[in-house]
């Protein structure tokens, strides 16, 4: 699928740490914390365009003018609960973001998505949000979140995913073209459950042991 559309956040550090995550006899607890620290070094790239200001302050040697960040409201909304593996990783590097919370989960059967909870800051159309999951596989569950934070007034998204499958990328880009995607890796495509392969297995049973 060459036709799909997102940026893939190669770093050296975070396919390093991805690689050890994909393995099947990593734990839990190294699990989480691989997962929080790829989300720290995915948060940095995906806030390299947001805009800056110049103020003027004062150093202990002297006063000078530097650059903050031109007053962007920042929101993070894990699509729970998987998502949750990431919401540290983001905070940690934009401590002054709200954090909403929305529910999806796939039928088993159907491979559709099913809404459950939506719980975001008053706000949420002033605000960017970072929408993240683990896992862009089918693309439903996402792209129906994207479409319930729409429906609730999200006008600026951007979704992080760990790792993806083209079919999945393929539906963001057809039902959400104006939401960017960040990955940190592109799998080969879907098995006939729905999983990423090779992928990493299913991550909120990973992040949370409950294999």
């Amino acid at each position: 699928m060459s036709d799909i559309k997102a940026t893939v956040v190669d770093h050296p550090l975070i396919q390093h740490k991805l690689t050890i995550m994909r393995k099947k006899e990593t734990p839990s607890k190294d699990f989480r914390q691989l997962l929080e620290e790829i989300a720290m070094l995915m948060t940095y790239e995906v806030t390299r365009d947001f805009p800056l200001e110049e103020i003027e302050i004062e150093t202990p040697v002297a006063k000078c003018k530097a650059k903050v960040l031109a007053g962007k409201k920042v929101g993070v909304v894990p699509i729970l609960r998987a998502g949750l593996g990431l919401l540290n990783g983001v905070v940690n590097m934009i401590p002054s973001a709200r954090v909403g919370h929305i529910g999806m989960y796939r039928d088993p059967a159907t491979l559709k998505p099913v809404e459950y909870y939506c719980k975001l800051p008053g706000d949420v159309a002033e605000r960017t949000l970072i929408v993240v999951d683990p896992m862009l596989a089918t693309g439903g569950s996402s792209a129906a979140a994207l479409t319930q934070l729409k429906n609730k007034g999200a006008k600026h998204m951007i979704l992080m995913c760990l790792v993806a499958a083209p079919e999945g990328i393929k539906v963001i880009n057809e039902e959400h073209p104006d939401v960017p995607v960040y990955v940190a890796a592109i799998d080969e495509r879907l098995n006939e459950k729905g999983y990423i392969v090779p992928g990493l297995g299913d991550a909120g049973d990973r992040i949370f042991g409950t294999l």
